[in-house]
């Protein structure tokens, strides 16, 4: 099943998801960077969310679920 999630990527390249997003698995993405600024609400909405989804992020759980990507090689 696809989806589509919002975000913002800075001048530095960090990536911010807009929102929650769970999944059974990991997967593979594609992003598309559209060619518009955002707009200040979605600055905003960013900024607030970030420390609600690092609390999330930095869990135990969180790093034994997505410990078989360190595996991979570089691109």
């Amino acid at each position: 099943m696809l989806q589509v999630v919002e975000g913002m990527i800075d001048q530095e390249g960090k990536l911010r998801i807009l929102g929650k997003v769970k999944l059974p698995k990991s997967r593979r993405v594609i992003i598309t960077i559209l060619d518009e600024e955002p707009s200040d609400e979605i600055s905003n909405l960013a900024l607030i969310s970030e420390t609600s989804l690092a609390r999330d992020w930095d869990r135990p759980e969180e790093d034994e679920a997505w410990s078989h990507l360190a595996q991979l090689p570089s691109l």
